[in-house]
Formats: structure tokens, sequence, C-alpha cells
């Protein structure tokens, strides 16, 4: 006699209607991920829309060696069993080497892996590289219902670690697939570098930090890249699309409306915003010398130097020279 009819032949009528409802709550399951039941099947084209221009990121702007640029896209299709990276934990590495010096080898062998031995990875995506940072990419993926999320990442070259991505995005809601998704991306540092600037060299982070979103606030250091004090939050830097391509009997997939013309040079300059980026000057330097004639108030000066260019209508520049009133030291 199972559990709930030992209850009720005690009497305990509501007991077995306990033990009922948590054998139910048992069966359903764990988590708050939903169950995808859509079609088995769906391909989605995904194009990548680098908006890294100089009006829109003007401090310390990478111009040459290199000049700002994307790396190929990578991503999977995958379970949610599966997390190619993640805000707030720390990176594989595979993400680290990719993140740092642009090498996929590793981080393709782990998504290959965790495919093989967990059955997580349905299929590995690519795209290539953008040579500018305006410009776009695109790749097509497949993701059916077991397999429904979709992951990718991009970096940032030149830079120490960071890039940007997307993690575990759901196409399927419910039992259908989403047509279309679109979403703004922003800068990720890998946390395995510490350095502030797009040439920084190399300086590992030790002990490793996590995944982190940089901020126009946070790193809170002057030096950052992305340190833009005045503004409330970046202008996205890339934008991802991910549209759904018609089923077809012959296997030919003809082009997504729209997207049929992309290239690496992005047409949609009128809205491009411009960052105002206020002039940063040195501290002054020590006074000179006092000179004059004798008997008489001399003059002395102090000099300072530009560091960073306004740009966009930001604060200009204060005067790079000042003179103040003395007595000489050594008058003729």
């Amino acid at each position: 006699m199972g559990a709930a009819g030992l209850a009720a032949a005690r009497g305990g009528a509501p007991w077995a209607l306990l033990l009922a409802a948590l054998g139910a709550a048992a069966a359903q399951p764990g988590g708050e991920e939903s169950i995808c039941t859509a079609g088995p099947l769906a391909r989605y084209r995904v194009t990548f829309t680098g908006k890294w221009s100089q009006p829109a990121f003007p401090k310390q702007y990478p111009l040459f060696r290199p000049p700002a640029q994307w790396s190929s896209l990578l991503g999977a299709a995958h379970s949610p069993d599966y997390s190619l990276w993640r805000k707030n934990r720390r990176a594989s590495n595979g993400l680290r080497d990719f993140a740092e010096r642009g090498e996929a080898w590793a981080l393709m062998r782990e998504m290959e892996l965790a495919g093989e031995r967990l059955q997580s990875v349905h299929a590995v995506f690519s795209a290539p590289a953008v040579p500018s940072g305006t410009g776009q990419t695109a790749a097509e993926l497949e993701a059916h219902a077991r397999h429904s999320l979709v992951s990718f990442v991009v970096r940032i070259v030149p830079s120490p670690d960071w890039f940007v991505g997307v993690d575990s995005l759901d196409l399927c809601d419910g039992d259908r697939w989403r047509e279309q998704v679109a979403l703004d991306l922003h800068p990720h540092d890998a946390g395995t570098d510490s350095g502030f600037t797009f040439s920084s060299p190399n300086f590992a982070t030790i002990p490793q930090g996590t995944v982190t979103e940089i901020t126009s606030s946070s790193p809170s250091h002057p030096a950052n890249s992305f340190y833009y004090p005045r503004l409330k939050s970046l202008p996205p830097i890339a934008r991802v699309t991910l549209v759904r391509l018609p089923h077809s009997p012959r296997g030919f997939v003809p082009p997504a409306p729209g997207l049929a013309g992309w290239d690496n040079e992005a047409t949609d300059s009128l809205s491009v915003p411009e960052t105002p980026l206020d002039c940063e000057v040195s501290l002054w330097s020590s006074w000179g010398l006092c000179g004059g004639p004798c008997g008489k108030l001399g003059a002395k000066n102090r000099t300072r130097y530009i560091r960073v260019q306004p740009a966009n209508h930001g604060v200009p520049c204060p005067e790079l020279q000042e003179e103040a009133e003395c007595v000489p030291d050594s008058c003729v």
C-alpha cells in the first residue's frame, strides 16, 4: 500500500491529500525554465552589427596598430545545462583565450566536448570578422526544442579581454518559435586581464575575476577607455538581430527580407550617437624662476598640457599657461 493509501486507512485523509500534492509537485521539472514544445527544427539568420564608431566612443578610439575592429563571431545553440559565458561567473580557459587573444580553438573544443559528453550543445556556428568598428557580419544557426538557447561572443579588438555577446537567449516561446529578436549589446570584461585601455599590455588578473559588464562609470578610473562620467549609460556598441528563416522542403533557404545585402560597411549613419568627450589636462608644472628688474615685481610662469582633446561638444580645454607676479630671485 502506498503512503497516501496508508494515511487514508488510518483516518488521515488530509495527510493523503498533502502527500498526493507533494508527489505531483515532485514530478514537475525544477527551476523556472520553460519547456519548449515548438516544432522540432528552426533555422535563424544571425546578423551582428558593430556600432563602435569614433563619434559614439571618442575616448582613445583606436585608429591604427590595430584600428577598431571585431573578431569572428563564435556561438552555439544549446540546452539550459550549458553556459558559454555568464555575467558574475568566471570565464572558462577557452573564453579567456578568445577574449584576450582571439584564439578560438580551445573555446570551440569546449563546446564540442559539451555536445559529445552531455549532449547539451546541438550546433556550433560562426561568422567572419568585421575589419572596422562599424560593419556587419552574419551566420545561420539551427535550433530545436531541446536546444533552443543561443549564446555567442565577439571580441573587441584591440582590448585586454573585452567582448560583447549574448548569454542563453531563448528562441522558443512555449509552443512556437520566435520570428525575430533584436538586442543591443554592451561591452563586458572577461575578468582575466587587468588592463584599463584598448592598447594596454598584458596584465593578468590574479586571482581571476568574474565576467562583468563595462559601464560609463565602472571601472571607476579615468584611464578606462569606456569611462564617460557624464553619461548615465554607454550607447550600444553593437546590435544583433536573429530572424527565423522560412522552411523550405527542398532545403533551399531564401535570404531573409532586409538582410540580403549585408556587408562590412554600416549604412545607418543617421543613428550614430555623438558622445561628448570633455578635455582633460595634466597637473600644473612647477613655477619657473621669477625674473625681472631689481626693485620691481617680476613674473613667473607655469604650464600644463592636454591629455585628451575634447570632442562632440565636450567641455573645452582651459588655459594651458599661467603667469603670476613675484619678487625676482636674481634681478638684473
